[in-house]
């Protein structure tokens, strides 16, 4: 006599069997290629001068000496501003995206800067910080020659300016000095 176990895996076997007796791929007609999409041409023309932001808005009034202009992310105005670096080379917004190391007071962690508008600015967020003030950093904005951290509120937290290229120092609301770097 078979057990039950035996019995139902023969039984599947069969069903699987008989499954696959069922399926005829062999009769049916291949299907038709698929058509290729319509690509347009590709367009060329002459680029916008730098003078305009991408928009095609003029920056009238703002000087062609190494101050960085930009056009505004969120609908608010142009931003211009310089960050005086090491080598003499200004420092735009997107210079400052990614990952840094800030060190204050004896704590040092990561610090990562985003375009993503926040309260005072753009989003900030710190990982792995024992201090408080460096905790709560949320937000970072370029103001002239100096990056302005910021809390949740939009308060400032610390206002740096560049030492060397990738390099930022300054000091915090409460008077701690505080390093930026990669």
């Amino acid at each position: 006599m078979m057990r039950k176990p035996e019995a139902f895996i023969i039984v599947g076997l069969i069903v699987a069997v008989a499954g696959c007796q069922r399926l005829d791929y062999g009769s049916r007609p291949a299907p038709a290629p698929l058509q290729p999409t319509p690509v347009a041409p590709v367009a060329s023309g002459q680029l916008q001068p730098l003078e305009t932001t991408p928009n095609g808005t003029p920056l009238t009034g703002q000087p062609l000496d190494g101050t960085v202009a930009t056009a505004p992310l969120d609908g608010q105005e142009t931003v211009t501003g310089t960050v005086p670096t090491g080598n003499g080379a200004p420092v735009g917004r997107t210079d400052l995206l990614g990952g840094w190391t800030v060190a204050s007071g004896g704590d040092t962690c990561k610090l990562f800067m985003t375009l993503t508008t926040w309260s005072g600015g753009y989003r900030a967020n710190t990982r792995g910080c024992s201090n408080a003030t460096l905790a709560g950093v949320s937000a970072w904005d370029l103001q002239g020659n100096q990056i302005k951290l910021k809390d949740g509120g939009g308060a400032d937290v610390a206002a740096l300016v560049s030492n060397a290229p990738e390099q930022f120092n300054g000091t915090t609301n409460g008077g701690a000095p505080i390093s930026v770097f990669r």
